[in-house]
C-alpha cells in the first residue's frame, strides 16, 4: 500500500507517568495468549478477503478510505467475530459509530472498550488498552510519524493484539501485514438506503501485487455479506 507543537514520541514514551490501568480490570481483559489460539475468528465473506482466513494476533492491517466510504464499518466487522468469541475489542477515535450499527455488525458490545475522542492522545489510549483487549481499533486524528507508528506496531507485536488502524487523508506511516483499501462504494436503495457494496483491494507485505473483492458491508441485516 502505497501536529504541530506536540511530541508524539515523548507523549508515547510516557514521560511523565501516567495511571496504570486498574489491575483488576486488566487481569479481567487481558488476552491469556498461552491459552488462546495465536489467530483471531472473521466473519462470514471475510474468512475469504484475508490471507489465511483469519487474523494473526501481533500483526497490523491498515484501512484506508476516504470519508463516508465506509473505512469505520469495514474495521468494525473485522473485530466483531473476537467479540462473539468473547474476547475484547478496544475502539480509538471513532466518535460516534452507531450502537445499533455496530450490534448490527456483530459486534459485543458488552466486550467492546470505547475512548470516542482522545484528541491528541489518542497513541496514549491506544497504548493503555493495549494492556488488555485481543483486537484495538484505531483512528488516528492526525498523521502520526513513522516512529511513532513503529513503536504502536512493536506493542502490538508484544501484546499479540491485532491492531486494525483506520486512516482517510494519509497512509500508516509503517509497515503493515495486510492493507484493506477502499476503492469505491455505492449504496443500494428502494425507499430508504438498504445496502452498501464495497470495492476493496487487498494487499499483504508476504505476497506482490493486490487482489480485488467486493463485498456487501453492511447488508439489509447490518452484516458483511458477499457479493
Amino acid at each position: 500500500m502505497s501536529g504541530c507543537g506536540y511530541s508524539y514520541e515523548r507523549m508515547f514514551a510516557f514521560s511523565p507517568p501516567r495511571p496504570p490501568v486498574p489491575t483488576d480490570l486488566a487481569a479481567k481483559i487481558r488476552p491469556t495468549l498461552l491459552a488462546r489460539s495465536r489467530t483471531l475468528g472473521l466473519e462470514g465473506p471475510w474468512s475469504g478477503v484475508i490471507p489465511g482466513g483469519r487474523l494473526r494476533r501481533g500483526t497490523t492491517i491498515a484501512v484506508h478510505a476516504e470519508s463516508a466510504q465506509g473505512g469505520v464499518s469495514v474495521a468494525l466487522s473485522l473485530a466483531a467475530a473476537a467479540t462473539a468469541e468473547g474476547l475484547w475489542a478496544g475502539v480509538v477515535g471513532v466518535r460516534d459509530p452507531g450502537v445499533v450499527a455496530m450490534v448490527d455488525l456483530g459486534l459485543d458490545l458488552r466486550r467492546v472498550l470505547f475512548v470516542p475522542s482522545p484528541a491528541a492522545a489518542w497513541a496514549e489510549s491506544a497504548a493503555d488498552l493495549l494492556e488488555g483487549v485481543d483486537v484495538l481499533v484505531v483512528q488516528p486524528p492526525l498523521n502520526p510519524s513513522s516512529t511513532l507508528a513503529r513503536r504502536l506496531s512493536s506493542r502490538v507485536r508484544e501484546r499479540g493484539v491485532v491492531l486494525i488502524v483506520v486512516t482517510r487523508q494519509f497512509v500508516w506511516p509503517a509497515p503493515v501485514e495486510v492493507g484493506l483499501r477502499v476503492e469505491g462504494s455505492q449504496w443500494e436503495t428502494s425507499s430508504r438506503l438498504v445496502s452498501r457494496v464495497l470495492r476493496l483491494n487487498v494487499s499483504t507485505r508476504e505476497r506482490a501485487g493486490t487482489s480485488c473483492h467486493e463485498l456487501v458491508l453492511p447488508d439489509p441485516h447490518g452484516r458483511v455479506a458477499s457479493r
